[in-house]
């Protein structure tokens, strides 16, 4: 399980960090600690039955593939066994998507694994970052700020649910996790 943020706690609370919030949240239901290795902090766990590992690469967003791409190399996966969790501006703040597999959608963290893994057929849970109809004209300002504080309950609730839809996708499959999680809001 990857989440997909920035390192540092300049961007512990932003937007483009809903990925990483939702690992921590993983992590903790699991009593999951991890452990920096390299480039990629590092948990090891138990989800859905069956040992996990849960991450967050430790480069910006536009460099996440190559720490991904080593930890799957570390432990024998491939891209088909990644779930990505990753924020995305073209959901409403309390909204979650789940898919299979797909385009990077013109979002920097994915075009990175993308890139990187060859492949776009790793499965990913969005979750969406966006306040009211408009995207501001400087998108990366936008998600590079804090969520304000009357939108933190709904994210922590947000984080919550993908958390939630991973377990689903992992243990009832993609379709079960598209079915229940696609329509639900925060």
């Amino acid at each position: 399980m990857v989440g997909l943020g920035n390192p540092g706690e300049r961007y512990r609370r932003t937007r483009h960090n809903a990925g990483f919030m939702a690992v921590d949240v993983l992590a903790a239901r699991v009593g999951a600690r991890g452990r920096v290795e390299g480039d990629a902090w590092v948990a090891e766990a138990t989800l859905g039955g069956a040992p996990a590992a849960l991450v967050k690469p430790l480069a910006f967003m536009n460099a996440s593939g190559g720490p991904v791409a080593r930890v799957l190399a570390e432990r024998s996966g491939s891209p088909a066994d990644l779930v990505v969790l990753v924020d995305d501006v073209a959901l409403e703040l309390d909204t979650i998507r789940v898919r299979e597999r797909g385009s990077h959608g013109g979002h920097n963290g994915l075009r990175s694994l993308v890139e990187t893994l060859g492949t776009e057929e790793f499965a990913r849970v969005r979750i969406g970052v966006r306040r009211g109809e408009l995207l501001p004209d400087d998108l990366a300002e936008y998600v590079l700020a804090d969520f304000a504080p009357d939108e933190v309950l709904t994210v922590q609730e947000a984080v919550g649910l993908a958390a939630d839809a991973v377990l689903c996708l992992l243990e009832e499959g993609a379709a079960a996790a598209m079915n229940r999680f696609n329509a639900r809001r925060a």
